[in-house]
């Protein structure tokens, strides 16, 4: 301090603090680092169709941090569009299916970094720090988080549950886990197939012989609408069987076909 005094520096003891080490430390310094030009950008995709219930709730769940936001909508009959604009983001329009719309956002997305979060799906608090860390191990190549749905129920904890032991130990997560990757890894690999269905499970199968999928350790939230509509064991079951047929060589519109007249 004293050699600072006599350079003319203006000096000022500050208390301790603690270190940054862990993710949750980082937010405020990544808030401020991601407004400086050096430093990856990153623009979440939202693909929509009627999402009014929830999409308020999602996109708060991304404020205030700084990200683009671009709503991708495949023809919505409520306020979906009209709420999302509300709220200041990007608004677009195009047909489905849900890959076109992501391929669509990402297209025109101006960040360095892309993460794809469904309509019903809220990000957890410094979601960006958790992007960043993950991104940064060596062999990444994308990552998501963990689930969690947002009824509390036991049946729908061990759904869950279940997700995030698939995620961790097949490095295989699902689309409603919030997908995120380089936006020019996305471009290398080609893309969302543009499929009626098994489009997340597509790229991330993909993505696997390119490199690791991390899988952050924070939970996003996503709606339990599906497990309500046709119950927690059909919906279970459901799945597995697309799955079964995806594996199976069966085209994935008549997959989606099939899917539709169950739900």
């Amino acid at each position: 301090m004293t050699i600072a005094k006599q350079l003319g520096l203006t000096v000022a003891k500050l208390r301790p603090l603690g270190d940054i080490d862990r993710p949750e430390d980082l937010g405020l310094w990544l808030q401020y680092r991601l407004k400086t030009p050096d430093i990856p950008k990153v623009s979440v995709i939202i693909p929509t169709l009627n999402e009014a219930k929830h999409i308020k709730d999602t996109l708060l769940s991304l404020m205030p941090s700084p990200v683009e936001v671009i709503v991708v909508d495949g023809g919505s009959k409520d306020e979906t569009i009209e709420i999302a604009q509300s709220l200041g983001v990007k608004v677009m329009k195009t047909n489905p299916p849900r890959a076109k719309q992501m391929n669509l956002g990402a297209t025109v997305a101006q960040g360095d970094i892309l993460l794809f979060l469904h309509g019903d799906t809220k990000v957890p608090p410094q979601f960006l720090s958790h992007i960043m860390i993950n991104l940064a191990k060596p062999g990444v190549v994308a990552g998501a988080f963990l689930l969690e749905i947002a009824e509390q129920q036991w049946e729908l904890n061990l759904v869950s549950r279940g997700a995030n032991l698939r995620s961790t130990i097949c490095q295989l997560p699902y689309g409603d886990q919030g997908i995120f990757l380089t936006k020019s890894q996305f471009e290398q690999i080609g893309k969302f197939p543009e499929i009626a269905i098994m489009e997340d499970f597509t790229l991330i199968k993909k993505l696997q012989t390119h490199g690791k999928i991390a899988i952050a350790s924070t939970a996003v939230t996503t709606s339990a609408r599906r497990w309500q509509r046709l119950g927690i064991i059909k919906t279970t079951i459901v799945n597995q069987l697309i799955i079964i047929g995806y594996y199976s060589g069966i085209d994935p519109d008549r997959l989606a076909h099939w899917y539709r007249h169950i739900k």
